[in-house]
Parts: structure tokens; sequence; C-alpha cells
């Protein structure tokens, strides 16, 4: 029996951003969306994680959704049989960053989801392609759909979120790492720092596409994964 897949998705996306992978993957084994809306740290995110997952488990997070990956790494890598991290970032967040949310949670609570969504931060999600408009309309629609509260307690989990190098470099399983070549929001040297940390980690960078490579480029990025869940 091939050992569930378990996705833990980005911030305000929800079982829609591996909607290519779920379609091309559940027919060879289980597929589980993890729910990372219900707490507003990192720490309390994977224990809910954890509470809901199966004993065993391959593990793919995509931005938000690697950084609780990582946390799970840090505390229960024994459930782990390989690890996949997308377009996500191994540090802690940057002190001007932190800052940075404050003013935006504030407009979400006074109901600005939707503008701060189009206007701060669906135009740096993706690389620009015939795809893009479809891509980003799904994008909106999580996230409109998750709503404000989610907004705000993701935010805060991210803004408090611990740095994640010491428990990537006691990683011993089969691990990829991938990002899209045009991601504005985790740039390359994230996604270096992650391979050099973790023995054996696989580097993939996807052409023509931004922080979204799952919805943006499927097809290269399911075959990466592929590669992977067959190492």
């Amino acid at each position: 029996m091939l050992e569930p897949l378990l996705l833990l998705p980005g911030m305000m996306c929800d079982a829609r951003l591996f909607t290519p992978q779920i379609a091309h993957f559940e027919a060879d084994r289980e597929v589980i969306v993890a729910d990372l809306t219900g707490a507003d740290s990192i720490a309390e995110i994977a224990q809910q994680v954890l509470a809901k997952a199966p004993d065993r488990f391959a593990m793919l997070g995509l931005s938000m959704g690697g950084i609780v990956a990582m946390e799970i790494m840090r505390i229960a890598a024994h459930r782990v049989t390989r690890l996949a991290l997308l377009d996500t970032n191994p540090k802690a967040e940057l002190e001007q960053t932190q800052a940075a949310r404050e003013p935006q949670m504030e407009r979400v609570k006074n109901g600005g989801l939707y503008r701060v969504m189009q206007e701060e931060l669906k135009p740096r999600y993706l690389a620009d392609g015939p795809q893009k408009r479809d891509v980003l309309d799904i994008c909106m629609d999580m996230a409109i759909d998750l709503g404000e509260t989610v907004f705000v307690r993701q935010s805060r989990a991210l803004q408090k979120r611990p740095d994640q190098q010491m428990a990537l470099s006691k990683v011993d399983v089969p691990t990829l790492i991938l990002m899209g070549e045009e991601d504005q929001l985790c740039p390359l040297d994230r996604h270096q720092l992650m391979a050099e940390l973790i023995s054996h980690a696989h580097l993939v960078i996807v052409s023509k596409a931004g922080h979204m490579p799952c919805l943006e480029q499927p097809i290269v990025t399911n075959k990466a994964i592929d590669t992977w869940l067959q190492q």
C-alpha cells in the first residue's frame, strides 16, 4: 500500500490550490488536504494537522503549508516518509515584514479583504502567461471563501513563525525542494538554502511559474512530484 499524500496549502488557500495534483495522484494513493485555518500560531496549526493525519504519510507543503510542514518535521519527523517543500521560506519573518502585516490586518478587519488580496497580494503571486487570469481568479475565490478571520489568524501565525533551519538540517527522508522561477514572495536563495540544509534534497526550478507552480505549471510540477514519490 502506497503511503497517503498529505498536502498543506498556502495562506488563504484550500484544496483548490492542489486540484491538478489531487486529480493526478488520487488514483494511486489517498490524498488528504490539511486544514490550516484553525489557529494563529504555526505550532498550534501543526498540532491540529497531526491530530487528523494518518500515522505515516508523505508530506507536501506550499508557502505557508511548507512552513507548517517544517514545524511538523521538527516535532514529529518519525511520522513523515518523505518531504516536499514548494515556494516557501525556512527563516523567521523579517522585522519590516512583521510590521507591515499590522496595518494590512487592520484593513482586512475593517472589511478590506478583497482589496488587500487584489492590490497587495495577488499581483505578486504569479508569472505572466495565458493561465494567469484563471489562476488569479481561483486565488481570489479561495481567499474570499475563507474570509477575514482566517486571514488574520494566518497572518499572525506567519508573523511570529520560528526559524526552522535547525529542523531542516536533521531531515533524513527523500526531499523535494521546488519553486516557480518567477516567485517574488519566496526567492531562489531561500530554496537553495533549504537544499543545502537537507542531505540529498533535490531542487527543481519550474520555468514560467511564480508562487503557485502547482496551478501555473501542473504538468511539470506533477512530474517532479511523481519522481519524488518514487524515490
